[in-house]
């Protein structure tokens, strides 16, 4: 419970910075599990979308602005 909360705030923190920036924001390699958690919290904020990218485990999450 305390790492999916730690990952609902790093998505959203993370999001929040690809909006005042505009610039997408590539985060380390996570598990599948953690970057479901990830795209979740960013999903609850307008403006930006996430995908992922790579090949596990290599795999992360990246945070686009809306365009």
């Amino acid at each position: 419970a305390e790492r999916r909360e730690e990952l609902r705030d790093l998505g959203k923190a993370s999001a929040e910075k690809v909006l005042s920036s505009g610039e997408k924001v590539r985060l380390q390699p996570m598990t599948p599990f953690e970057r479901k958690v990830v795209h979740d919290a960013v999903a609850e904020i307008e403006g930006v979308h996430s995908e992922s990218e790579g090949e596990d485990p290599r795999r992360r999450v990246v945070i686009f602005p809306k365009t």
